[in-house]
Order: C-alpha cells, then structure tokens, then sequence
C-alpha cells in the first residue's frame, strides 16, 4: 500500500512559565540546540514526516526570531509553514489545520495524516513515529503513550485520596497524536464553535485525542512512546533532558 502523506503540527507557542525564566522553554539551551530544535529534526531525518508546520508565539516577532534562528539557522527544510498560535493550545492547533484545510501549503494534504508534536518533547524517534502511522493508517486516530509506573489517586473537594483507578488501565499520554487529515480537522471545526460553551462549563481540552473522542465520536487506539519521550514543563524536566541527552551521545 503506498504511504499516505503526512503532515506534522509542531507546536512551539508556550511560554512556559513554570521554567521561571525569561527565555520561553523552547528555546532554551539543551546540549547545544535549542529545544525545540530537537523535534524538529527528528522531523526533519523522518522518512514518516513530509512536511512540517511550525506554531510559534502570538507576537510578530517571534515569527520572525523562530524563521531567522531556528528554521533558517538549521535548515529544516520539511518546515512549509510558520504561524502564530494562540491564547489556548487547542488555539493553535487550530490555527495550522486552518492552514491544512484551506490547502495553503506547497503539496496539500487532503486525504493524508496529521501528526500533532509538542515542541518541548525533545526526545522524539522514529521509531515513535512508525509506530504512530501504522496505528493511524488503521485505527484512524492514535496517540503515543505509556503505562503508568506509580499509584494514581483521585482527590475529594478537600485534598483526601477518594479512588484508587486500576494502574494496569492508566497511562500517561504524550504526544505525537495522530489522525486521519479530514477527522481532525472536523473535529476541531466543531469544538471552536462549541468553545464558548465548553468555557461556560468549565471544560478544559487538554489534547487533540480529546477533541476527537468529544466532537467526532471517534476511539483513539493507545500506541508505544517512550519513558524519555519527556515535555519539559520545569527546571527539574530540563536537567533530566540533559542527563538523556549525556547518555544519548
């Protein structure tokens, strides 16, 4: 069967205030790359990957600064498309399927995959990303994921332990998500027009998987990441990515 076209959303809009820095986390040092240069090179060497669109900050100029520093200074060449997210993650995930869907790429991608990356998972493979189209290419949406290791506990209203879920059903999920071009793209088409309710209502859209199973009815199959397929979201993420990255080379 002859292999679909696969487009990555890579999003790199965060702030990340949690890093108590200046310097948005996907552009801090790691080794000797920015972060965010990491899954953009995994993307870059992947034979999965056709091309890429990169979600930058909500600013103009960092349109410009991630274009100069990271996309030119590197040469990822697989990078079609740069921008501007928004206020929400699910805002910018929005904002490159609306590039999707209105074709405004060099080669369109109608009928293919979406591959949804989080910029600061530094350790992306293609191993992940094989298995993550096998799984697309026959359950039409998948994520990448683990079993959990620890006891996972539910809390009351006033911070008591309430349930203890079953840990051999629980698993942490991670990203690349990934989903047939048309099914993700309905299904954010019909959360945005349901966002100011599902604001109302005090629901949070924390992943892509979740806007699926929401909005389209859709089962997300469950795919193999990896232990160090980290997001580095605090200091301490940053120094365990640089110890991986010691090991690593």
């Amino acid at each position: 069967m002859e292999k679909k076209r696969c487009t990555a959303i890579v999003l790199a809009a965060g702030r990340g205030s949690r890093m108590k820095s200046d310097v948005a986390k996907q552009y801090m040092l790691l080794g000797d790359k920015p972060v965010i240069w990491y899954a953009l090179h995994a993307i870059e060497e992947s034979a999965i990957i056709d091309d890429c669109i990169l979600v930058a900050g909500t600013q103009a100029e960092d349109l410009v600064h991630v274009r100069e520093e990271i996309v030119d200074r590197y040469r990822f060449r697989k990078v079609d498309t740069i921008v501007a997210g928004g206020g929400e993650r699910y805002d910018s995930v929005y904002q490159a399927l609306k590039v999707i869907a209105d074709g405004d790429m060099a080669v369109p991608n109608r009928d293919g995959f979406i591959f949804i990356h989080d910029g600061v998972r530094p350790f992306l493979t293609e191993e992940i990303l094989e298995r993550c189209y096998e799984a697309v290419e026959k359950y039409h949406a998948c994520v990448a994921g683990m079993p959990v290791k620890d006891t996972i506990k539910l809390a009351d209203g006033e911070g008591y332990a309430a349930q203890t879920p079953d840990r051999s059903l629980l698993w942490q999920i991670q990203t690349p998500q990934a989903f047939d071009t048309k099914l993700i793209i309905s299904a954010y088409e019909k959360m945005m027009q349901e966002k100011e309710n599902l604001m109302r209502e005090g629901i949070s859209i924390t992943d892509d998987a979740m806007t699926v199973e929401r909005f389209t009815g859709q089962k997300v199959k469950l795919v193999e990441g990896s232990y160090e397929n980290i997001k580095i979201t605090t200091p301490e993420d940053l120094r365990i990515a640089e110890a991986l990255i010691g090991e690593n080379s």
